[in-house]
């Protein structure tokens, strides 16, 4: 007799056996996991077609001795797509349910296996699975049972594929699962199941703080301590997803704190070595550790401290040419964060920092150009010996001038302009006022005055003001030629403009007005008119500003 024929009479005599006697439906069972076993074209197909579906539901439901093996023959059948949808409808996935709470291990494996293809990839019955409660039974699983390998991979499986949906991640939520995941993910023997417990940890990370409590930021910075160095791809991609992982966990403020350690931290010593290593992935999540790590000042002066910034530099030397753009940005973004502490602004500078980072300004990234920019305001920033160096220094300014008029990327425009600015303010220098206006960056602030961003208005106006009272003479020509002070009757007479943006122009007429020839400007414009129309404004401080100026330009007349 063929395979075929075996198979078709078997089937046979499992439609017409009407009670199911256990020592009558092995053998026929044996001979249909047979045929599915050997892979036998069709077979699942034709088990469907015979309508023993309902005697193989019937055998589960009444919990009969051959349970597992029609669990193992409706595994088996699952792997046909075409079959899926039959087996839903014949109640099987119902009646599997009820043996996840089994003690025999193999029954839980067969089990797992068959419920896991049969639900694959729909969506309606994986809610049903999580409504009927099996995420908690799938942990009590790994957990009760945590050397039998094939056995966790079905569970971690099955939780891998729950996890995208809100009710599975609630339910994860509920149960303390991050020991469970740790403990697997140190003793997994393959690249596959390392990459779905990531995923199911990536899928939780709303649980940063639990996470950190359980070890999970140091069970993955330990394994990628034990990857490094490989070139095996499975190892790469590990790596990338434990350490971005580790990135997003660093986003919470307790589990970042305790990461962290006072510098001490396992996971932040760690951090520090991916800086120095030739992974580019993870020399980007390490740079971006940095920035996460350095979201306080107590941590960033003592980072500082333990000798975090050379590392960064020596970083994004090694990008400068032909370099990784997210290495850049992000390495910049930590030594931003770390410039934000005053002390940190003044050691930064002592040690040199901004001579280094402007071996970046030959870049021609955007995203670079960006950060640099924001980073080098950020070291100014209240720190007048650093404004006073870079606001004389020729070729950072020259390139400045050319970034203001970055057509394709306003960002880099608006940060341009902002350092101008910064430089002018924290500065208060003739020599910078010069330089700025030698460069021809007086009619970039002056465009930045017209920013549709109170803070960028303001910051312009500032500028603009110290740069009128300190060397008028580098200041005039420009302003008229800009015809700025039609610009700043405006902004006076506008009903529904910011009282700090007001007040910021006033100071900006004030400064002029010491001028005899910006004093005849300012009566051309008759800006005397827009001023007294400010001395009853509801701001006090406002009105006072506008009354003691309109005086000093009557005075004039």
């Amino acid at each position: 007799m063929t395979d075929t024929d075996s198979l078709s009479e078997a089937l046979k005599a499992i439609t017409v056996t009407t009670e199911l006697i256990d020592e009558e439906l092995k053998p026929h069972l044996d001979t249909v996991l047979a045929s599915l076993l050997d892979k036998k074209k069709d077979a699942a197909v034709e088990i469907v077609r015979s309508g023993i579906l309902p005697t193989l539901a019937q055998a589960l439901r009444s919990k009969s001795v051959l349970s597992c093996q029609v669990a193992l023959v409706v595994a088996e059948m699952a792997r046909e797509a075409a079959v899926r949808e039959p087996c839903i409808e014949a109640g099987l996935v119902k009646v599997l349910v009820p043996h996840l709470n089994s003690n025999n291990q193999e029954m839980l494996l067969n089990t797992g296996r068959a419920i896991g293809r049969i639900c694959f990839d729909n969506s309606y019955q994986q809610d049903q699975l999580v409504q009927s409660g099996v995420i908690p039974r799938l942990i009590s699983i790994i957990r009760e049972y945590p050397q039998n390998d094939p056995l966790v991979n079905v569970c971690l499986l099955a939780l891998c594929n729950l996890a995208d949906m809100d009710s599975a991640r609630e339910a994860l939520a509920a149960l303390d699962v991050a020991d469970v995941l740790t403990f697997q993910l140190r003793r997994a023997p393959d690249g596959e199941r390392r990459h779905v417990i990531l995923e199911i940890l990536g899928s939780l990370d709303t649980l940063k703080l639990q996470f950190a409590e359980s070890g999970v930021p140091e069970a993955l910075s330990e394994m990628i301590r034990t990857l490094q160095g490989g070139s095996d791809p499975h190892d790469l991609c590990s790596i990338k997803i434990a350490s971005n992982l580790i990135v997003s966990l660093l986003l919470g403020d307790e589990s970042m704190q305790k990461c962290f350690g006072e510098g001490s931290g396992l996971v932040y010593q760690d951090v520090l070595s991916w800086l120095q290593s030739s992974n580019t992935q993870l020399q980007l999540s390490g740079a971006l550790a940095i920035a996460n790590f350095a979201r306080n000042d107590s941590n960033c002066v003592k980072m500082l401290d333990l000798g975090v910034v050379p590392h960064i530099l020596t970083l994004l030397e090694q990008h400068v040419d032909e370099g990784d753009v997210s290495v850049q940005h992000a390495g910049l973004s930590a030594l931003r964060n770390l410039a934000i502490p005053a002390t940190n602004k003044v050691q930064m500078l002592e040690d040199g920092v901004t001579e280094r980072i402007k071996t970046l300004l030959r870049s021609d990234m955007p995203p670079v150009q960006f950060k640099l920019l924001g980073t080098l305001r950020m070291m100014v920033d209240g720190q007048e010996e650093a404004a006073l160096v870079l606001g004389r220094d020729a070729v950072l300014l020259a390139r400045v001038m050319e970034w203001c008029e970055a057509k394709d990327h306003a960002g880099v425009r608006g940060e341009a302009s902002r350092l101008l600015a910064a430089l002018i303010r924290h500065s208060r220098s003739p020599e910078v006022v010069h330089a700025v206006a030698k460069a021809d960056g007086v009619r970039h602030l002056i465009s930045m005055a017209t920013s549709e961003h109170v803070i960028m208005q303001n910051e312009a106006l500032v500028a603009l003001a110290i740069a009128s009272a300190i060397d008028i003479e580098s200041m005039k020509d420009p302003v008229l030629e800009a015809e700025l002070l039609p610009m700043l009757k405006k902004m006076l007479e506008d009903p529904v403009g910011a009282v700090e943006v007001k007040f910021s122009a006033l100071g900006l007429i004030c400064s002029l007005a010491n001028s005899s020839v910006m004093k005849v400007e300012l009566n051309s414009v008759n800006m005397k008119e827009s001023i007294s129309k400010l001395t009853d404004h509801s701001s006090s401080k406002l009105a006072s500003q506008a009354g003691s100026i309109l005086a000093s330009l009557g005075d004039s007349s």
